[in-house]
Parts: structure tokens; C-alpha cells; sequence
């Protein structure tokens, strides 16, 4: 799946002199994180996140300076944090470094960057105008919407299933395990080398397509200490 399948089109947005106020006002009653900010065309300028208000003046949260942490860090560090935290428009506090993505982006590297870089939401471009925006709620919708449609199998598929499953996960290779098919019901026993090995190799057969029940009979080997 890509971007353009779970991205939502309708993106809430605001121009770099919307007031602070309007800006976090539209943040608690919309339920969303960030906002990107747009010039008069739809091109994007910035980003706003709960996180740029997270400073601010008005409510003491602004980030307080020892003499040391003064001398010893970046003047236009300092500058930045100060407009961030004492500014009343979007231009002043919007993050300018924004991670876009494109309508073709897959979604593993959406997650992938979501994770690396720490947000929540990411607005999907083109040629520089914002066309829609994908967050982590909509990665979760399509998963919802993915096991929706993962219908009944008969034995015979679930068992070729859990047979390529098993031959394509190099940390079941340690692993001695046996496992019967019936009725779309898995009965599974065996050796484990760990309790990380034994939960994984239930949700790789719960996650099957058609198994409706699992029996785990698996054992953890217990692990001796080596003789020196």
C-alpha cells in the first residue's frame, strides 16, 4: 500500500500569520498533533506540532538558561527558542525542517520514518504543495481495514501458510516444533530456545488467515550455565 491509499485529503492547515490562539485552538478541537502551515497557493512552509507549543512563556514552560548553558550554547539556538516560545504567529513557531513524504511512498517507510524521526503525522507533497497528510492513526485504519478482509482458509491453505512462514523467519531455525491443522484450530508444541521465541510463534500462527483458535503447547529449553 502507498501514501495515496490512506491519506487524508481534507488536511486542516494555516497560513504563517494565523495567531497563536487560532492555531492551538484548532490543535485541541480537532484532535490532531500538527498543522501544516501553507503559503496562499497551498505550497508548505512549515509544521506546527503539539511539541513547538510545549515551551511557552504564557504558562511557564520556557526553557530556562543557566549563565553556563548561555555562554556554552549556540546564539542562534538561543534565538530560535525565543521566537519559538514568546512568538504569536505560525511563521514565528513552525518548524520549518519538515519530513514530507509523496504520494507514492510505501507505507513500510512511512512507518520507518515516523520511527526514526519522531513524529506523528507527515504531509504528503507534490511539487512542493501539501495534497493530503498521513498519521499514525491512518496506518492504523489500514491495518484495520486489512484483517477486515483477511477471510476463512481451509486447512489445507493454513498449513501452507505456517509452512512458508516458519521457512522464512531465520530466528525459528533454533526452534524444534511440531504443529497439527484441524478445523482451522492450530494445536502447536515443541522446544523453544526462549519466551520471545514461544510468544512470536503463537502470533505467527494466530496471524494466519482462517486460524480461528491456537493451542500452545510449546516448551522454553531451560538454558544451563556454561562450566569455566
Amino acid at each position: 500500500m502507498l501514501a495515496r491509499d490512506v491519506m487524508t485529503r481534507e488536511v486542516c492547515a494555516v497560513f504563517p500569520h494565523t495567531h497563536l490562539q487560532n492555531l492551538a485552538l484548532m490543535l485541541v478541537d480537532t484532535g490532531i498533533s500538527a498543522v501544516p502551515v501553507i503559503d496562499d497557493k497551498g505550497k508548505l512552509l512549515g509544521i506546527v506540532s503539539e511539541g513547538d507549543l510545549l515551551r511557552r512563556r504564557e504558562i511557564g514552560t520556557s526553557k530556562r538558561m543557566s549563565w553556563w548553558d548561555v555562554i556554552l550554547s549556540d546564539p542562534s539556538e538561543q534565538a530560535r527558542d525565543y521566537a519559538k516560545s514568546h512568538g504569536t504567529t505560525a511563521q514565528h513557531i513552525m518548524t520549518t525542517s519538515v519530513v514530507t513524504i509523496t504520494e507514492e511512498t510505501p507505507l513500510a517507510k512511512i512507518a520507518e520514518l515516523m520511527e526514526a524521526k519522531r513524529v506523528k503525522r507527515m504531509p504528503v507533497v507534490r511539487d512542493g504543495f501539501v495534497v493530503g497528510i498521513v498519521s499514525r492513526r491512518d496506518l492504523v485504519r489500514a491495518l484495520v481495514s486489512k484483517l477486515k478482509k483477511q477471510g476463512p482458509s481451509d486447512d489445507k491453505s493454513i498449513r501452507n501458510t505456517i509452512e512458508q512462514r516458519l521457512k522464512s523467519e531465520i530466528w525459528v531455525a533454533r526452534s524444534f516444533v511440531s504443529y497439527s491443522v484441524e478445523h482451522g484450530e492450530v494445536a502447536l508444541w515443541g522446544l523453544v530456545t526462549t519466551a520471545d521465541q514461544k510468544k512470536a510463534l503463537r502470533v505467527l500462527m494466530e496471524t494466519v488467515p482462517g486460524v480461528t483458535k491456537v493451542s500452545d503447547e510449546l516448551v522454553v529449553q531451560p538454558q544451563f550455565p556454561m562450566a569455566v
